[in-house]
């Protein structure tokens, strides 16, 4: 099992930036694919930013030059640096670790960006 924690989403003023985190726990091996995802109200859940194990993060076209995915494998966390926000990048951002024994999701961290 994991256990995926997010952290710093907040209220930011449209053209502000942001820093989330997604910090994992428990029984981490064989990392397939991390990625964040976001949803916001009355919307599917998209996917914002992913890397496989090996591969190259991918970005969502809304997101690209302004949202950046890091990973720091020592603290088993990845991170979302947001700029430039906007007010259609009000949503809750969740953190996605797929391996080898299955598949979790964080509980989510909320993004509003104020106009």
């Amino acid at each position: 099992q994991v256990q995926l924690v997010e952290s710093g989403g907040g209220l930011v003023q449209a053209g502000g930036s942001l820093r989330l985190s997604c910090a994992a726990s428990g029984s981490i091996f064989s990392i397939n694919f991390m990625g964040w995802y976001r949803q916001a109200p009355g919307k599917q859940r998209e996917l914002v930013a992913g890397i496989r194990s090996g591969g190259t993060t991918n970005y969502a076209d809304s997101v690209k030059g302004r949202f950046t995915m890091s990973r720091d494998n020592a603290k088993n966390t990845v991170y979302l640096e947001m700029s430039s926000l906007k007010s259609e990048d009000t949503a809750v951002y969740y953190c996605r670790v797929q391996q080898r024994d299955g598949d979790y999701w964080g509980q989510g961290t909320q993004v509003t960006v104020s106009s």
